[in-house]
């Protein structure tokens, strides 16, 4: 008995002590979670960044425990009770209450507060800023599972994730999508365009295990896979035909848009990916595409407007990309940091501008002609580069080939006009083009002539015996050059030798032309290049090769705006803008990034490629993340962390953090950067193959489907509903790549000013293409894909708003486009049923919704197709005319059928299941 007595008490006391080291023991408040967004949302108004109330900042940890204008720190370490900043939250005077002006805190917020003082008041990172060495999947234990059957709704660790969070809300996974449905999204999500019958037939009769998955290996195989996902990067990369501004001309920088779909087809991984677009020029021996890459950057708008100043303009396409890079793989708007340290997010003022001198050394200056461009030579005149570099490894070194090759593909390095100055009886025209008038002179402020022996000048003029002197140091200084200056037939670069010089110099040009009249321009020239001569070798040789040398670059190829790296002779410093005003310089800056994310990567370059590095360097917390967040929203319509754009500390703090930070750690190391793979897992999960119904329980305990109990459902791009259309009636173009095209255009769209420029609607298959390949004036966008929340591409954009309105409907019941695909369904409705209108407009719902029709909408539309023929039948030229058919060559009623079938058609397309992805 004494024996059992015992062994109760101690069992008793080993279950109090659990209890005790359970239960009694404070939970500890965590700083990121808990405390930061109390912190931003009730008191970092008044108290962070530029705005610090009684000299408290709650933003930096240094600012937040120093003393106010108290002279005494308002938070005390350890203790709350006698803590200035607690006692101003619970006093009941309004004057001293804080928030002031505002609503009292909740007694859960004051706790949590008063918790984490008595606790330490220990300060943390935002939990974006760090990233987990590891995350455990929440696989709850079950029988079932030790003999590898997984729960119902479970495909992969994905859904454990989901699982998990759905049982913390009593909910649960709904069923399967049908498979015509579940195909149809996956084909919309993957390839951006809907399955035919067949393909949805094929499916459903499939009953093997894989057979989903086979579909999906197959779609990522596919070269319309790119084309899909292109669209949503050239959103953030503000891809457009044409620069912006009040002129808007064109920019031809295609060969970027189909570099995009390439990269994405092959599934680049993500680090050389986001390597090639940032820096690739700066790669040891860049490729034709790695430069291709750079037009990443090359997307920023540039003014080409009479007057403007260039390196205003080349500023703001400077802190474009900045802010750009930021947002595009960090999520995060350091824009805001520009004129002052971020109001909420722990980044500096003077941290903005180390950032932006990786950025500031590259050789594009806002210029008409859009340089450095990577010129496309013909396979004949490649040939004839090639015998030039041949010809100069034989006879010079490894430096005068690569400097050959850069200048001949890119022109580059050279000095734009804009860059003279001291002008004296002349001017810069248009704040572009030098242009003096005889025994004028300008100056070209500090060249490097170590080892230049040649001037190169592209130039223009109408007058003969023009001549330019080149002076050292003053206008009338020792000659270094006499060069005559032909008439011309439009622009043309002229090459000619100087004295040899060493050191940096200031040099004067002189212009000579008595017989120019008075008031006029010698000529126009728009940039100079100052080179090395060609080594020596055969006298006749060196001559046919440097002929040809000039050859090659007079020509005009096909060409794109790429990134370059200023030489060292032209390297730019940068400094702080004090408010942002690049007018009003402070204190000079290296190349750094900020303190509060990873470390700058060492023994990295301090440029763009150094950058490129840092960015996707495993260590950094917000790239992978970035990544996962956004391919979700891609395929969820909504991303795991809200806004898409911020992962700072004002970001809605993410329901499934855990999920995100399982998936980027796989992306990095268990997927190898791999976008396709990651796609795959995720369209391969229990999660993403729900059914999209809304059951009334679940939307009543979610109805925002924040916790993913059902699946996808939400209207589609711009550019998808146009290529579905088309699809769908059999007109869409497989056709690939190249410039852009001009399909259908409403007249007066474009208001174009200055170039006469003109929408030019394409011919045959391009008026078919996928809206992808659509021309995008950025002051004037395709009308259609503007009214469904398309880009301009103006800025980067991440995520694009969803509408829903009237101008919709108007685009898809009225427009050219559309209209025509209606026509064209209307024929296949006609041709399949037979002469049975119930069995035609069965056939044209099946083709476009991939599925049978309700009874009920049958009779719906056989009343509006009965309805429409008797209209018709009344007003046969207003069937023809809707039809775009000859009344006089057909058949009266055969037009009033083909017209009520395309009203039906057209009615079709026009659904709300047909617009959406459900």
């Amino acid at each position: 008995m004494n024996r059992k007595l015992m062994v109760l008490a101690l069992l008793a006391l080993i279950i109090a002590c659990f209890t005790i080291f359970t239960f009694g023991k404070e939970e500890t408040v965590d700083f990121s979670a808990d405390v930061k967004p109390i912190l931003n949302k009730h008191c970092i108004a008044c108290h962070g960044g530029v705005k610090k109330n009684g000299g408290l900042s709650f933003l930096f940890e240094n600012e937040a425990f120093a003393k106010a204008e108290s002279g005494k720190p308002a938070i005390i370490r350890g203790d709350a009770e006698h803590s200035e900043f607690m006692k101003r939250l619970v006093s009941d005077d309004p004057e001293l209450r804080m928030p002031y002006n505002a609503p009292k805190l909740n007694d859960d917020e004051i706790d949590i507060l008063k918790k984490w003082i008595d606790q330490g008041a220990k300060w943390g990172k935002h939990w974006a800023y760090t990233l987990p060495d590891d995350v455990e999947v929440p696989k709850p234990f079950s029988l079932a599972g030790l003999f590898g059957i997984k729960p119902k709704g479970v495909n992969n660790n994905i859904d454990y994730f989901v699982q998990a969070k759905l049982k913390s809300k009593d909910l649960s996974f709904s069923d399967e999508a049908d498979k015509s449905t579940l195909l149809r999204r996956l084909y919309l999500d993957l390839i951006g365009i809907p399955p035919t019958l067949d393909e949805i037939s094929a499916f459903i009769e499939d009953d093997s295990d894989d057979a989903y998955s086979r579909r999906v290996d197959s779609l990522l195989a596919s070269s319309k896979y790119g084309e899909k996902w292109a669209s949503w990067w050239l959103d953030m990369a503000r891809y457009a035909d044409t620069k912006g501004y009040e002129k808007d001309g064109s920019r031809s920088i295609w060969s970027y848009r189909d570099w995009v779909i390439k990269a994405l087809n092959k599934d680049m991984p993500y680090d050389e990916f986001t390597v090639e677009q940032l820096a690739g020029d700066l790669l040891p021996q860049p490729t034709k595409d790695q430069f291709i890459a750079t037009a990443f950057h090359r997307n920023t708008m540039n003014n080409d407007e009479g007057g403007t100043d260039s390196e205003e303009f080349r500023m703001a396409a400077v802190l474009d990309r900045l802010n750009t890079s930021y947002q595009v793989w960090l999520s995060t708007t350091f824009e805001c940091v520009q004129c002052h340290s971020h109001t909420y997010d722990p980044f500096k003022f003077e941290e903005y501008y180390k950032s932006l001198a990786f950025f500031n050394n590259t050789r594009d200056e806002d210029t008409q002609g859009d340089h450095p461009k990577l010129r496309f030579y013909t396979a004949q005149d490649e040939k004839r580069v090639d015998s030039i570099k041949h010809w100069l490894a034989v006879n010079g070194d490894g430096n005068a080939v690569k400097s050959a090759d850069l200048f001949l593909h890119t022109l580059e390095p050279k000095i734009h006009a804009h860059y003279s100055d001291q002008i004296v009886n002349g001017a810069l025209y248009d704040t572009k083009w030098l242009g003096v008038r005889s025994s004028g002179s300008a100056r070209l402020k500090a060249i490097a002539l170590d080892g230049k022996r040649q001037l190169f000048m592209n130039f223009w003029t109408d007058a003969v015996g023009g001549k330019m002197e080149v002076h050292l140091n003053k206008p009338n200084g020792p000659l270094l050059a006499n060069i005559d200056l032909p008439k011309t037939s439009g622009r043309q670069v002229i090459q000619a030798a100087i004295a040899p010089t060493s050191g940096v110099h200031d040099l004067f040009l002189v212009f000579k032309n008595p017989a120019v009249a008075a008031g006029q321009p010698i000529c126009m020239i728009e940039w100079f290049a100052f080179r090395e001569d060609f080594p020596i070798g055969k006298p006749v040789e060196n001559l046919n090769l440097q002929r040809t040398f000039l050859q090659l670059v007079n020509l005009q190829p096909e060409s794109v705006p790429i990134m370059i790296e200023n030489p060292k002779d032209m390297h730019r410093k940068t400094n702080v803008f004090i408010r942002g005003n690049r007018l009003s310089l402070g204190a000079e800056v290296q190349p750094m990034v900020p303190e509060s994310l990873n470390e700058f990567p060492k023994g990295a370059p301090r440029n763009r490629m150094g950058f490129a590095q840092w960015i996707v360097s495993k260590e950094n917390p917000l790239t992978a993340r970035t990544l996962v967040n956004r391919v979700w929203a891609q395929l969820f319509g909504r991303g795991l962390v809200e806004p898409l754009g911020d992962m700072g500390t004002q970001s809605i703090p993410p329901i499934h953090r855990e999920l995100l930070d399982y998936m980027a750690l796989d992306l990095m190391n268990g997927k190898k950067w791999s976008m396709k793979k990651l796609v795959r897992e995720i369209v391969l999960s229990g999660t993403y193959k729900q059914a999209s119904t809304l059951n009334g329980d679940k939307a009543e305990k979610d109805p925002q489907n924040y916790y993913l109990a059902r699946g996808p459902r939400f209207r589609l791009s711009a550019e998808q509903i146009r290529d579905q259309a088309l699809a769908v009636s059999g007109l869409l173009s497989n056709k690939m790549y190249g410039p852009s095209v001009m399909p259908y255009q409403p007249e007066g769209v474009w208001m174009t000013v200055y170039s006469g420029e003109s929408w030019v609607k394409s011919e045959g298959e391009d008026q078919y293409r996928r809206g992808i390949y659509t021309f995008l004036k950025r002051t004037s966008p395709y009308p259609s894909f503007v009214s469904f929340d398309a880009s301009s591409r103006e800025v980067c954009l991440v995520d694009r708003i969803r509408t829903n309105t009237p101008l919709q409907a108007l685009a898809t019941l009225n427009d050219p486009v559309y209209l025509e695909a209606a026509k064209h369904l209307g024929n296949i409705m006609l041709q399949e049923g037979k002469g049975n209108t119930k069995k035609s407009i069965s056939a044209g719902y099946r083709r476009a919704m991939l599925k049978e029709a309700d009874p009920r909408k049958i009779a719906d539309l056989e009343a509006l197709y009965k309805k429409a023929l008797l209209e018709f039948n009344k007003a046969p030229a207003s069937a023809a005319k809707y039809l775009g058919s000859d009344l006089a060559k057909e058949n009266t009623k055969t037009i009033s059928s083909k017209a009520a079938y395309m009203l039906v058609a057209n009615a079709l397309l026009n659904l709300d299941e047909f617009l959406t992805k459900s």
